[in-house]
């Protein structure tokens, strides 16, 4: 819809048997967090062989494709791509052939210093051929391997260069690495199989294969997979964290946990407050699906007042936020959500959903509800005013498109036409969230961010070591 969208997912397995089907499977739990493409890469007789295509992943890989592919350590990846860079040649995982043998490297987030290494590189005698993070990091990955033979130190020397979000699959040779950024915005976990271990970004998928959730990977944690387990390379040093709110506002699966906190019951949560900060007298509270559903069940449960599913959802009308006009957006809304007359007819209705960027979908829905009969449409969002960009790996990039830097609460209810508007407080989220607020990114809502962005407000000592050996 005209909601935010995350950059992408990762996962990695090293198994007793061929891992493509696995890592298929794995891929097809967490599309979620990517749309434009998906790749799988595995180790096979020495080197390394990929299939990835654009597409959703059971369009992007053909199942026979798949299935020809044998290996038994390999890594994957979905993407969700800004609109410069749709390419098939941005499809990760990316590959590279170096002095120890072939390298796959598959990334979630977005690097903030980019550019700066880029040209470093370039003026070194580096090309790419995309303006790709994650053909940067397997450039430097290859470049540290080039001056040691010892793995983890390359990594290290990699990550030492690094400013921003990043998970990262790695796959050298037979051996897989997974990295997470030492303030750990993107999420990153692990698990037990039958015949082997997985790292993804989401818990969802462990369960998905009858796996077993072993940990989450911690900011700043190198970790080495095999068949029978793994070997832990832990953060060097004291540093800030900064875990992404959105992913349990808004990204992950209900079902998935991350950094302890399960994500449905985070969401819960927030209704909850959302209801006890924000009360209304209604007649029945229903979501916008589906993302909006943990959100409303906890307010109508805090509230007690009857829950009900007044859209029903087209799940194969595609999505809408790429559409050209402005009209074509509206009509392929009313295509996507439609009102159940039998629920919201004479009613006083409560929509609730996670977040408001724009605005445009909800001034859309609020109309149709109007139209089936709603006699009053209240609106509750489960996350504070978007104000600020985001540089760490979510498409929302230009304060312009922000209806919260245009408007104040009266003026966005006044434009969506509701009867009332509620946001949760940034208070309310972080109690709902569980973690201290100094450990999570906030700086969409408050812009204030954890890494030095030039012309931002940073809120940490920059602990950033740029150099190159």
């Amino acid at each position: 819809m005209s909601g935010p969208e995350h950059s992408c997912g990762v996962v990695g397995i090293c198994a007793n048997n061929d891992v493509a089907s696995a890592l298929y499977t794995a891929l097809m739990i967490i599309q979620h967090r990517g749309q434009e493409s998906a790749g799988i890469s595995v180790f096979n007789e020495g080197s390394i062989n990929t299939l990835k295509g654009n597409g959703l992943v059971d369009f992007a890989l053909p199942r026979d494709d798949v299935k020809a592919l044998q290996g038994k350590v390999g890594i994957a990846h979905v993407r969700y791509s800004t609109s410069s860079s749709k390419g098939i040649e941005y499809a990760q995982p990316f590959t590279v052939a170096t002095n120890i043998g072939d390298v796959a490297l598959a990334h979630n987030g977005e690097l903030t210093n980019s550019s700066e290494l880029r040209k470093k590189c370039m003026a070194e005698g580096s090309a790419f051929t995309t303006s790709s993070d994650a053909e940067l990091i397997i450039k430097l990955l290859g470049r540290y391997m080039k001056q040691s033979d010892d793995i983890i130190k390359a990594i290290r020397g990699v990550m030492n260069e690094l400013d921003g979000a990043y998970a990262l699959t790695i796959m050298v040779n037979g051996r897989m690495f997974c990295v997470r950024d030492p303030y750990g915005f993107s999420p990153l976990c692990m698990g037990k199989l039958d015949d082997g271990y997985i790292v993804v970004s989401e818990s969802s998928a462990i369960d998905a294969l009858r796996g077993e959730f072993i940990k989450d990977i911690e900011p700043g944690e190198i970790c080495e997979i095999t068949q029978d387990g793994y070997k832990s390379y832990p953060a060097t040093g004291d540093h800030p964290k900064a875990f992404c709110m959105f992913e349990w506002v808004y990204f992950a699966r209900p079902d998935s946990v991350i950094d302890g906190r399960e994500v449905y019951d985070v969401r819960r949560k927030i209704g909850e407050i959302l209801a006890r900060e924000c009360p209304a007298d209604v007649d029945l509270v229903m979501p916008i699906p589906d993302s909006g559903r943990a959100h409303a069940i906890g307010y109508a449960c805090a509230a007690g007042i009857p829950y009900e599913e007044g859209f029903m959802k087209n799940r194969f009308a595609g999505r809408t936020f790429i559409l050209p006009e402005q009209h074509q957006r509206e009509f392929a809304v009313s295509m996507k959500m439609i009102p159940i007359k039998s629920t919201v007819n004479g009613k006083r209705i409560m929509i609730v959903d996670d977040s408001i960027v724009r605005g445009t979908t909800l001034k859309i829905l609020v109309s149709m509800l109007r139209e089936a009969g709603a006699k009053e449409v209240h609106v509750r969002i489960g996350c504070p005013p978007v104000i600020a960009p985001c540089y760490y790996g979510v498409d929302m990039k230009g304060r312009d498109e922000f209806i919260a830097n245009h408007y104040d609460v009266e003026g966005i209810r006044e434009i969506i036409g509701a009867d009332s508007l509620g946001y949760i407080s940034l208070p309310g989220l972080i109690e709902a969230l569980g973690f201290k607020e100094n450990d999570l990114c906030l700086a969409c809502v408050n812009n204030k961010y954890p890494t030095h962005i030039p012309g931002e407000v940073h809120r940490f000592q920059s602990t950033l070591n740029t150099h190159f050996e």
